[in-house]
């Protein structure tokens, strides 16, 4: 009967279960991938980036971070912030315009999408005459202004995105006064830059395509100069005194403009090819800086010699005597400069980088220009990811000495301050120290402070000094040779070339109590290493352990293990390996344990298991796993493939046989068809009598491929050969569904160096559907899991209970089975698989933290799932608490590298250089939270006396809009504070909910409001009148 029972709502547990269980995705971690555009904002101190999938994010000071998405899955071309203002605007590659604000809500700002635009032509006019090329963020806040690839320029006031067709500049009119001869031989192509001339707003320089640049008067919707160049344009810059203009174009020279010459000027007034006179790559952007010192800044991307540096990402900085082309691994996307002072009008201090895989800011003010670290959107994937591990709660004096080692390796750095600094942190001081260790494919490990919401680099790891590789430690990327011209410098660190795939690490474990490391490779090589924080030079020793144990019939047809230097190796302070285990065959490590109070480490791979004792630098233990049918297990990654076309090609010609088989013996196929039927009917009988909610699962054969690999490995100090003796043991799970359990014999403390540690098989368990075995949980009396090694010495965790019983958690991919110990028998299971069908694919243990009592917590199971899902299970009543959708099960890579910390967080890779955090704790949760404010604004950098806007309005002494009329009005700028103020909004919208909007006009007037429209999102546009 129970099985029928309905079970009561238990509202104690759920209002529990909201206390402690609770999913949010927080922030992601790294550098955005596929970017594809750049802004700044002087006023605010933000650098904003889009990619190709949509997303549009925002940087400031550390910590401060948001994050938006278009809803269309298009590409972010070009971003622009407004000026003075919390308002920025995104194009498309869809050709659609976005607007999006910096609103405050509870004391902290959000990024909200506010509005959306699209031009449309005239009717039946071709898509290019509203196809945007570039877009123009105008002074006043009020317009932007929209090049096209027709050639004309269209003025839509913003924020509500209305067109002014009165404004719009065709291309007839600026064809009208330009010679005839000029304009005869071809059309003027698209505008590639619209320029607005410093100190007079009202005059925009038009570039066009073919290189023929205008200068435009607003106010009277005329041209005023017309700059005749021949070589097709690419940017242009005015500098700051606005009475010359510099224009970059496809030969890669750029040239200098007077606007202090005649109306029309056929040629410039200097030109100049940087890269010499072969034919050179365009010069896609220039720009220049004066100095205080008297020669100038000019920086430039492009223009190198097509022929031998036609595949170079350069930025060419010329200063006075001193030119650098500075060399980047990948694709520039576009870059800015940072200026000194209140109001940005200083010397350049910075130069910002965005370029396709990282993001580079060099210090333009400290000798030899370099490279300041940055503390947020680090390329994580400068060598890809293979594995990562976390560790929660790190002590403050391992904190400090890994710190220490990696300031060490950062002396190449510049000494000044991050200078992005927009915005202010709100979010708490985190309340532990975090690590997040990374292993990547050239055999290097990073290391990560993971405790807040910037993923800060802390340290660099690399094993790649103890094995012989192709690299040759005495070349020096990072300089040109002496005399080279162009004068390369490389910069970055992005680096996805590895010299060996054989260094590859895929395993990670490190104790935080005793300082020891072990990491595992691809080729069968486990390294020990331990925290010096002094140079050493030292031999590594190498013990080979043959995990085959004789085994006959087996032939290894992979990689060949690396070759270790016997050789003395120089290493610098940090983690320093002082031992070597080598796995024969070199399979991939697929397991690996750490018991640094035993000095233990064991390890498994796709043939078997063993135990290496680093204290006397030897091996315990060896047992291969292989199952006589588990060939595909000795042929290794890499003749893998050959495998697959042999049995593509077995499959192709099953095909053809098939079809040539149906041909012969179409008489024989309705007696066929009713067999099938039959047998297919029967099948559905035995289905039918199974649970309502279960669903039959096959038994996997033994023949399957790769049942021996070793999945987890487990050390515990339980209950093996009877219910009164404690004793150490090893654990561990295959890919068959086995558990072996080991006991280890551990001499005393005293003679441990003396006498060897010895290990006797104890226990073997087999599950019945052969499932693998993804993890191994050992409960003390209490239901609690045992403590980490060493947990308990340091009074970081209460001893075990060892007079009551324990118990074994086995977890494998279709259930979770607890055993009682020492006798193995079945206490109760969980089922998974039979009841949705989805698989376990990532396991951890957790603790979860009542959000509301500080005192009280519940150590549960975490597991994500091949569908991405997040379960979160009891223990020890191996009950379903929660789930929840994570993760696209289609994103197979980021399920794969999902990793599970002790409090109930998260990360995955959602891009090969983005982490994503995720939280199923209602205590613990990582996330920004950030304001930001417009700056004061009484301050104006903008020639009164040139400011008139066409429309009677122009700025007074002091930078304040004034009227025809006469009057003073507020600043524009307030009107977009006020969108930025929750109370405001509202009276707003209760107002326009009750009455007309004449009336509501002029009930408003009084309090120095007035509607003017709707800017999205059902928030009015409002500006202050008097």
């Amino acid at each position: 009967m129970k099985r029928f029972r309905r079970h009561g709502h238990d509202s104690q547990r759920d209002k529990l279960k909201q206390e402690l269980y609770q999913f949010n995705k927080t922030v992601e971690h790294g550098f955005p991938h596929q970017p594809s555009a750049l802004g700044y904002s002087p006023d605010l101190d933000l650098l904003a980036i889009g990619t190709r999938s949509g997303a549009i994010k925002l940087y400031g000071a550390p910590g401060v971070e948001f994050m938006g998405l278009h809803d269309e899955n298009a590409t972010v071309t070009q971003v622009h912030f407004l000026p003075h203002q919390l308002e920025l605007v995104t194009l498309l590659d869809d050709n659609s315009l976005h607007m999006w604000t910096l609103r405050a809500h509870h004391g902290v700002s959000e990024l909200l999408e506010v509005g959306r635009f699209t031009l449309t032509g005239p009717p039946g006019a071709p898509p290019s005459v509203t196809r945007v090329t570039t877009v123009l963020a105008h002074s006043s806040g009020e317009w932007l202004l929209l090049g096209t690839e027709g050639g004309h320029v269209f003025v839509v006031e913003v924020p509500g995105f209305r067109e002014l067709e009165e404004r719009n500049i065709s291309v007839e009119d600026v064809q009208a006064r330009i010679p005839e001869e000029y304009v005869t031989r071809r059309n003027l192509e698209c505008v590639e830059a619209l320029q607005e001339k410093p100190l007079n707003p009202r005059l925009v320089l038009i570039g066009y395509g073919r290189g023929l640049m205008v200068l435009w008067d607003l106010d009277r919707q005329c041209a005023l100069q017309h700059f005749l160049g021949t070589q097709q344009l690419e940017s242009v810059w005015w500098m700051e005194d606005g009475e010359q203009i510099l224009s970059s174009h496809s030969d890669g020279s750029y040239c200098c403009w007077l606007t202090t010459e005649g109306d029309v000027q056929s040629q410039p007034e200097k030109q100049d090819t940087p890269y010499g006179s072969f034919p050179c790559k365009a010069i896609s952007k220039v720009l220049q800086f004066p100095t205080k010192q008297g020669p100038p800044f000019v920086i430039f991307s492009g223009g190198m010699p097509r022929a031998s540096y036609g595949d170079r990402h350069c930025i060419s900085v010329i200063h006075s005597k001193t030119h650098i082309a500075l060399d980047f691994t990948s694709r520039i996307i576009d870059f800015f400069v940072i200026r000194e002072g209140e109001q940005h009008t200083g010397d350049p201090s910075a130069l910002v980088v965005l370029v396709e895989e990282e993001l580079v800011v060099v210090d333009l003010q400290s000798d030899g220009w370099p490279v300041i670290q940055t503390p947020y959107l680090v390329p994580l994937h400068c060598s890809a990811i293979t594995c990562s591990h976390h560790v929660s709660s790190i002590p403050l004096k391992l904190w400090e000495r890994i710190l220490a080692a990696g300031d060490l390796q950062n002396t190449h750095y510049s000494n000044k301050p991050w200078p992005i600094t927009g915005g202010q942190n709100l979010a708490p001081e985190p309340p532990q120290r975090d690590l997040l260790l990374t292993g990547h494919e050239d055999g290097t490990v990073r290391f990560w402070d993971a405790s807040g919401v910037c993923l800060y680099p802390m340290y660099k790891l690399s094993t790649a000094g103890v094995f012989h590789t192709d690299a040759d430690p005495n070349d020096n990327l990072n300089q040109g040779a002496e005399g080279e011209w162009p004068p390369f410098r490389k910069v970055g660190c992005f680096d996805p070339y590895s010299d060996d795939p054989r260094l590859g690490i895929q395993k990670i474990h490190l104790c935080k109590y005793s300082g020891y490391l072990t990491v595992a490779g691809t080729a069968g090589q486990i390294l020990v290493l331990e925290l010096n924080d002094e140079n050493a030079e030292q031999v590594v020793p190498a013990t080979v352990v043959d995990l085959l144990q004789g085994q006959d019939g087996f032939r290894w047809k992979g990689h060949a293990r690396l070759d270790v230097r016997e050789e003395p190796v120089s290493f610098p302070p940090g983690f320093q390996p002082f031992a070597l285990v080598q796995c024969q065959p070199p399979a991939v490590v697929t397991a690996i344990a750490l018991h640094s109070e035993w000095k233990l480490v064991a390890f498994g791979t796709s043939h078997g298991f063993g135990v290496y004792d680093y204290q006397q630098r030897s091996s315990v233990l060896a047992r291969c796993t292989l199952n006589p049918s588990d060939q595909l297990a000795m042929e290794g990654p890499l003749s893998r493939v050959k495998s697959i076309k042999k049995s593509l090609r077995q499959s192709f010609r099953r095909i053809r046989r098939s079809r040539v088989s149906m041909r012969k013996h179409q008489t024989n196929n309705a007696a066929k068809l009713q067999e099938i039927n039959a047998k297919l009917e029967a099948e559905a009988l035995q289905e039918m009598e199974l649970a309502p909610v279960q669903r039959r699962i096959e038994a996997r054969s033994s023949d399957d491929s790769f049942t021996g690999l070793v999945r987890t490995l487990y050390f515990a100090d339980s209950f093996i050969t009877d219910s009164t003796h404690n004793t150490p043991s090893l654990w561990a799970g295959t890919n068959g569904g086995a558990v072996f359990a080991y006991m280890l014999r551990l001499p005393p403390v005293e003679h441990r160096m003396e006498e060897s540690v010895t290990a006797q098989q104890a226990k073997e368990i087999q599950l019945m559907h052969r499932a693998p075995v993804v993890g191994l949980v050992v409960l003390d009396g209490r239901g609690v899991p045992l403590p980490e090694p060493l947990e308990v010495a340091h009074d970081l965790a209460r001893s075990p209970d060892m007079l009551a019983s324990h118990h074994l958690l086995v977890i494998s991919e279709e259930q979770f089975k607890l055993f009682t110990l020492p006798k193995v028998s079945t206490k109760t299971k969980l089922k998974l698989t039979a009841i949705d069908g989805s698989r376990v694919r990532r396991v951890g243990v957790a603790l979860f933290g009542s959000s509301r009592v500080e005192d009280y917590g519940e150590n549960s199971l975490v597991v994500l799932s091949n569908q991405g899902e997040l379960h979160v299970i009891s223990l020890p009543a191996i009950k379903m608490q929660v789930h929840h959708p994570c993760i696209r099960r289609e994103d197979v890579s980021g399920i794969a590298s999902c990793v599970f910390t002790k409090h109930g967080q998260g990360f995955y890779l959602i891009s090969p250089s983005e982490f994503e955090r995720f939280s199923l704790s209602a205590r613990w949760v990582v996330e920004p939270r950030s304001l930001v404010e417009l700056p004061d604004i009484r301050t104006s950098t903008v020639d009164p006396s040139k400011t008139s806007l066409g429309d009677g309005q122009g700025y007074d002494g002091r930078g304040v809009r004034k009227g025809s009329d006469g009057e003073n009005s507020a600043r524009h700028v307030m009107e977009h504070a006020l969108l930025n103020d929750e109370k405001v909004l509202q009276e707003i919208q209760k107002s326009l909910e009750g009455d007309q909007m004449e009336q509501t006009e002029n009930n408003m007037k009084p309090s120095g409001i007035k509607v003017l429209g709707n800017c999205g999102k059902g928030f009015p546009a409002v500006v202050l009148t008097n």
